[in-house]
């Protein structure tokens, strides 16, 4: 069994097609063919792929991002549908046991959620991770895999953001906080 897994964080239509609702647009529709060279071949190594995604409501008040942002990634909506090929090879592999789709509801894919019990089953030591927002989402969840004790690698050329200051500064911090390390096509 494999001790790596990659989380493929909020890679969905509202953050990286061009109408999306809080939308990284080119810098997110430019690591696409990144995040699916990725995929596949996590896929074809047997390693354990998660699609941790973005899940809202419609009225959610309480929630502390409606303060923050535009409604987006709502439940029910193709926002919340994973973006361009990517899409499509999940609807290829979804019923592949060493797929996990899940739902998350705060920036970390930690948060609330049931991942680090599906890692730490599967003896897990290492998460790679790739999607969208660099310095939002991805962060937090690197953050908390820090935490937890993973070893983290950020695939630098499959996260983006649409804030080019905040992609940097968390790269940076990546390798320079969380000890990660940033692999960039080539290495």
């Amino acid at each position: 069994m494999s001790k790596r897994a990659l989380l493929n964080v909020d890679y969905t239509y509202d953050f990286v097609a061009e109408d999306g609702k809080l939308t990284c647009g080119e810098p997110g529709q430019k690591i696409e063919s990144a995040i699916v060279h990725l995929t596949k071949a996590f896929l074809e190594g047997g390693d354990f792929i998660v699609f941790a995604i973005d899940k809202h409501k419609v009225i959610d008040e309480l929630h502390p991002e409606m303060k923050l942002f535009p409604p987006h990634n709502i439940e029910g909506t193709a926002g919340r549908e994973l973006y361009g090929e990517l899409a499509e090879l999940y609807s290829l592999h979804k019923d592949n046991p060493n797929i996990y789709y899940m739902d998350k509801t705060r920036y970390s894919a930690f948060a609330g959620t049931d991942l680090e019990i599906r890692l730490r089953e599967r003896g897990i030591e290492e998460v790679h991770i790739c999607g969208v927002c660099t310095d939002i989402c991805v962060l937090h969840t690197a953050v908390d895999a820090y935490n937890k004790g993973f070893d983290i690698v950020v695939h630098a050329d499959a996260v983006a953001s649409f804030n080019a200051d905040g992609h940097e500064w968390a790269l940076g911090h990546f390798a320079n906080t969380l000890g990660a390390k940033v692999k960039r096509t080539g290495n």
